[in-house]
């Protein structure tokens, strides 16, 4: 007998909404009810009416842009479990993340900014934000605009994004460098951060320590959520073991 775990339902504690399945020109969400899949920095897990936002390829294929699976939701839940004050959301997508945010009591404001007006659409038809209490769904406005040349009215207490498709990119650093310059964003937590981590330990040939990771997000320049966590260099390791692909 293999001695492979058994996948395990995946469960949170965060807001999970529900979702319908739509298409649109461009984009189409689908909800699967059972799929298997590898969390974040957990193991094998099930994930239960999974929904996915893919968009459409002109050679007909489709590129998933995100899911709730247990990889997306542990991935993005560290930035959301720290968000406070004035919060921007880089990156509308399935509407979890603000929607996650905007339920912190310490959160007074979530501003989304979403560049593409039809998946503006498309969570709005779905009333993810609906399904919050008023009181959260109120802290929430959505903005049709670019996240890199993005300026609120005032700076931001927090500033979460995610923008990008594929979880490890090169360029990550400077585009969220000049999304916290925009924002004046006091904390910050970008998608993948913990795959540039993980990429300069390797490169510099160290071990993720306390010390080591903060010697790396000091180079970067960013006041990253996440060296709170004590054992923050354990999770760094856990996800670049299963995600982390070198170019």
């Amino acid at each position: 007998m293999s001695n492979t775990p058994m996948p395990v339902l995946y469960q949170t504690d965060l807001f999970m909404p529900r979702y319908d399945a739509r298409e649109g020109a461009n984009w189409f969400l689908m909800v699967s009810p059972f799929n298997l899949g590898t969390g974040y920095w957990s193991g094998g897990v099930i994930n239960q009416n999974l929904a996915v936002l893919a968009r459409k390829a002109v050679d007909g294929r489709a590129d998933t842009w995100m899911s709730l699976s247990a990889r997306e939701v542990e991935s993005q839940e560290l930035g959301c479990r720290a968000a406070v004050g004035d919060t921007v959301v880089m990156g509308l997508g399935m509407g979890w993340a603000a929607a996650n945010a905007a339920l912190r009591p310490e959160v007074t404001r979530v501003t989304v900014v979403e560049m593409d007006p039809e998946v503006i659409g498309l969570i709005d038809e779905l009333a993810v934000f609906s399904q919050l209490p008023p009181e959260a769904a109120a802290k929430i406005q959505v903005i049709h605009g670019d996240a890199m040349t993005f300026t609120p009215d005032r700076p931001a207490d927090t500033l979460l994004a995610d923008i990008w498709l594929p979880l490890n990119g090169d360029e990550r650093v400077a585009q969220v460098q000049t999304m916290a310059a925009n924002t004046g964003a006091k904390r910050v937590y970008f998608w993948g951060q913990e795959m540039v981590i993980a990429r300069r330990a390797r490169a510099l040939g160290v071990e993720l320590t306390t010390e080591t990771v903060a010697r790396i997000i000091d180079e970067m320049g960013l006041p990253l959520i996440g060296p709170e966590w004590t054992n923050y260099p354990e999770l760094i390791a856990l996800a670049a073991n299963r995600w982390l692909q070198d170019a």
